[in-house]
């Protein structure tokens, strides 16, 4: 399935293809260059990677497109959900490292914008009322009650 959709997504027209990845297919084209030089770069490749160049790419311009769970992604791709996370990472730290694109940061990319409001809670100390024990004693001895 994950085939089918690198094929399809690669033979629509210029404008369908930005309008589904966020990029042009220029753009692609390039980041795939970019991900296969790092790819052939390493020293030592270890096990290979369960999607080749294209589909990763395309998996981390979804996730970035659509915003979904991993776990959606990776159900939608047939992988583990730990898979799409490192995929993305590996992705990400790429293209940036790579300084051909203009992305931010991975801090501006995992960091959420944080808004604070300061709340004032008045905290003191108050006796709590309770029942004297005369009165617990002699409420419980009570017939009348149900």
């Amino acid at each position: 399935m994950s085939h089918d959709r690198l094929a399809r997504i690669r033979q629509l027209n210029r404008a369908r293809f930005k309008r589904h990845t966020g990029i042009y297919p220029e753009t692609f084209t390039h980041m795939e260059l970019v991900l296969d030089e790092r790819e052939r770069s390493k020293r030592k490749p270890g096990r290979p990677a369960a999607l080749h160049i294209g589909k990763q790419l395309l998996l981390t311009l979804e996730f970035w497109r659509e915003y979904r769970t991993f776990a959606h992604l990776g159900h939608d791709w047939n992988i583990h959900e730990t898979t799409v996370q490192r995929t993305v990472e590996r992705v990400e730290t790429a293209l940036i490292q790579s300084g051909a694109f203009r992305l931010p940061g991975r801090t501006s990319l995992t960091q959420e914008q944080n808004v604070f409001q300061i709340l004032a809670v008045d905290a003191a100390e108050t006796r709590c009322e309770r029942p004297t024990r005369s009165q617990r004693v002699s409420a419980a001895r009570r017939n009348d009650i149900p």
